[in-house]
């Protein structure tokens, strides 16, 4: 990130204090600012739009950050007039101390940024990190030395890693349901075989069926009404399998913002 800039952005930032307990944002809400937490813990967790059954939470603290729905707000070539709305609600948890960037400030240097380095942004949040790390290593938070910024991001990113846990949760579900159905096929398959070979067995037999005690027709009667209990009941365990876990249920994909198009004009 250039100097200059980054030194823009450290005279925008604004000192704030938040008290135990005290909420940052709640879901739903308009983000007017992004935070960079210098002191203290913080809980930021969602419903994801107040689904039920589901609750996502995770702790921030020292060098972590949020309101991170402004950065894409802030990086649009077209934003809306209308801030961006949270999708999680962030409470403190003991006293904290923060740097705040209001939203016009964001998009100000998102702007005079995205003018300088439009071709080396193709599809990246280079950006998003470079700003959040840059100022966090300025404030003396940490340093990292050349890091795979889009891959940090989306790690760092509290969105990102909600919906990275819940896409692998769906994925997971979805295996393990294609496993179980696999198995109740294959044992399936096993019974109806032994009842065929049973079948062809009783058939070579007949003759001698014939002549056998009423008690051996009697077990045989039993043995193959058991396994036609049992093939009914896993026929009944397949048809009644969970429902599909689905894509549309998790939480929605983060945007990423597009720049294939340099949108700006210099003059």
């Amino acid at each position: 990130m250039d100097e200059q800039l980054l030194d823009a952005v450290c005279d925008r930032l604004k000192p704030v204090l938040y008290t135990e307990n005290s909420y940052v944002i709640r879901e739903g809400d308009p983000v007017g600012e992004m935070l960079f937490v210098m002191r203290g813990k913080l809980i930021s967790a969602t419903t994801n739009g107040g689904r039920t059954g589901f609750f996502n939470a995770v702790y921030l603290k020292a060098s972590d950050f949020c309101g991170e729905d402004l950065l894409t707000w802030a990086l649009d070539p077209q934003p809306s007039s209308h801030f961006p709305i949270s999708t999680r609600t962030v409470q403190a948890l003991t006293e904290v101390e923060a740097f705040a960037l209001a939203a016009e400030d964001l998009k100000s240097v998102a702007s005079q940024f995205r003018r300088l380095h439009s071709k080396q942004l193709q599809h990246t949040f280079k950006f998003d990190l470079s700003l959040s790390l840059s100022l966090s290593a300025s404030l003396g938070c940490f340093r990292l030395a050349k890091p795979d910024l889009d891959l940090i991001y989306r790690f760092y990113s509290v969105q990102w890693r909600t919906w990275g846990a819940s896409f692998i949760q769906a994925a997971w579900r979805r295996h393990c349901r294609r496993k179980l159905a696999k198995s109740l096929r294959d044992e399936e398959d096993r019974l109806r075989d032994a009842l065929a070979n049973q079948d062809r067995e009783r058939q070579r037999k007949r003759d001698e069926a014939a002549a056998s005690s009423s008690l051996s027709l009697g077990a045989t009667l039993y043995a193959s009404r058991f396994a036609s209990n049992v093939l009914h009941s896993l026929r009944h365990n397949i048809s009644n399998l969970p429902p599909r876990y689905t894509l549309p249920l998790l939480p929605q994909k983060p945007t990423e913002p597009d720049f294939t198009v340099d949108h700006t004009s210099d003059p």
